[in-house]
């Protein structure tokens, strides 16, 4: 099945020309006219944008993602190419509307007229696992109705089969290939792919990032009808807004650009620090700004976590990165165990910042994360770094942060604007607001404790000379079987000799 799979993608890649992306870089041309040549028969008329963008289309949802992502790197495609694959955000084509009112039914268990008072059969939107229309309950509540891709689990299951058979053949081929663990990121991957499909999860995770927002300044988060959910229909608050790519529209709004842009930056880190619960596909096809200049999050199936002490450790190194302290970077890095233990501070402190030192106080339009991270890279490969597979979705929403920085507002400072956050943030974990706030996380817990230090003291203590006397007593029984031993040993010596005495006395008479 991956064969076919993978004799799919190479079929689709050439009848679309993608390998003329590739050969139209050769000085001579050569390669291209004989690749013209061979394959004659394809029609090439469509621009390469355009024709790269079908190509991610009918090759599933997996590769559309991964155009997602690339729309939001303009900095690293030419215009054309990255105009056009910003149409996967919310323009992949849709599913027949008879299949979707067959999957209400399916899922409800009668007719779509008896669940809904009114239903749209054109859908709104379309991505690369459902599409949403909107309705209005009984009650007059107005909705959107999420409906996932008829037949999307089989598709997926061949795609992370063959992304696994890729990544296997780079770990046992590529130098670099145990290091960078592209198994893992492709399990990684998979796993919150996977989740994407049942609509009940993506229902959870919206009302948990509701509930982490609510209310907030910054960001609205629709409520969630949960009597109208199912593993295939995810039923939600209808959110109105202007697509945040449309930015003469959000401008003519009256909305301040620069203040939603730096708002941006703080949800994000409010995700991460304070929360470990982020979004992490916030490409442009996924947010609104509301008439009152908030974001409004769209499309909740990829959502990112992190534990306590991957916040901390990532909260240090980005903190000691803003105020410059590369030593601290170092040894943070070598704390943590994501660099050997071995690795001398001052090579990776002198390494980190001739990465990043040439990017403070300029501006989001004159830096491209993308080429800080490949040095970074470069260097992570030079020091033996290992890949965290867990930070690798805060990455991939770190680049789509700076995506929509640079549409907004190019000028912003993402520094100055994440440092107060942070500081902040690292106060309130390891200063004396830090030591107030675990103290009355923790208050409900001891004063259910206090009352029975007590009785669990002297249980303590029991169990404690209990211990002891029980290993005084097996030590006892030892020693006893041990002296046993020994006499049972001497007086089988006493017989044996005095078996041999006996009969070397009757031999002599």
């Amino acid at each position: 099945m991956r064969l076919f799979r993978l004799a799919k993608i190479i079929r689709i890649g050439l009848g679309h020309g993608l390998d003329q992306l590739i050969l139209d870089h050769d000085p001579d041309n050569r390669l291209a006219r004989l690749a013209g040549r061979l394959f004659f028969w394809r029609d090439l008329a469509a621009p390469r944008a355009v024709r790269l963008r079908l190509a991610l289309e009918a090759l599933g949802p997996i590769f559309v993602k991964f155009g997602q992502v690339l729309s939001t790197r303009r900095d690293l495609l030419a215009d054309d190419i990255a105009e056009e694959l910003a149409k996967l955000q919310d323009q992949v084509p849709p599913f027949p509307s008879a299949q979707a009112l067959a999957e209400l039914e399916k899922a409800y268990g009668k007719p779509v007229h008896e669940v809904f008072k009114t239903f749209e059969a054109e859908p709104v939107a379309s991505a690369s696992v459902a599409q949403v229309h909107f309705a209005t309950l009984p009650d007059g509540r107005d909705v959107a109705v999420k409906i996932l891709r008829p037949g999307i689990a089989p598709v997926i299951n061949h795609d992370i089969a063959l992304l696994d058979a890729l990544a296997g053949l780079l770990e046992r081929l590529w130098a670099d290939g145990k290091r960078l663990k592209p198994r893992e990121v492709v399990g990684e991957f998979a796993k919150h792919l996977h989740d994407e499909l049942d609509l009940m999860r993506e229902a959870a995770n919206c009302s948990q990032l509701r509930r982490n927002f609510n209310p907030s300044p910054l960001l609205q988060v629709p409520e969630v009808y949960w009597d109208w959910c199912t593993p295939s229909v995810m039923v939600m608050e209808r959110m109105r807004g202007i697509p945040i790519a449309q930015v003469e529209r959000v401008r003519a709004a009256g909305v301040d650009l620069k203040k939603l842009s730096r708002a941006g930056v703080e949800i994000f880190f409010t995700q991460v620090f304070r929360d470990g619960f982020f979004h992490a596909d916030m490409h442009p096809g996924n947010i609104l700004v509301a008439a009152d200049g908030r974001y409004v999050a769209l499309d909740f199936g990829i959502m990112g976590t992190l534990n306590e002490v991957d916040k901390n450790y990532l909260a240090i190194n980005f903190l000691a990165f803003f105020q410059r302290d590369y030593h601290r970077v170092a040894t943070a890095h070598i704390e943590s165990g994501w660099a050997p233990k071995e690795t001398r501070v001052d090579e990776l402190e002198a390494a980190v910042r001739a990465v990043c030192e040439p990017i403070f106080d300029r501006p989001l339009k004159d830096i491209s994360f993308g080429h800080v991270l490949l040095r970074l890279f470069q260097t992570s490969r030079r020091f033996n770094v290992e890949i965290q597979p867990q930070l690798v979705l805060l990455q991939k929403t770190l680049l789509n942060i700076e995506g929509l920085g640079r549409q907004l507002d190019p000028e912003l400072d993402l520094w100055d604007t994440a440092k107060p956050f942070l500081e902040r943030w690292m106060g309130e974990q390891i200063g004396w607001r830090g030591l107030v706030n675990h103290l009355k996380h923790e208050a409900p817990q001891w004063a259910a404790l206090l009352p029975q230090l007590p009785r669990l003291a002297h249980q303590a203590l029991s169990n404690s000379s209990s211990a002891l006397l029980a290993d005084e007593l097996a030590a006892l029984r030892e020693e006893q079987a041990r002296q046993r031993r020994r006499l049972t040993w001497l007086v089988g010596l006493l017989v044996a000799q005095t078996v041999i005495f006996l009969a070397v006395s009757l031999s002599m008479y």
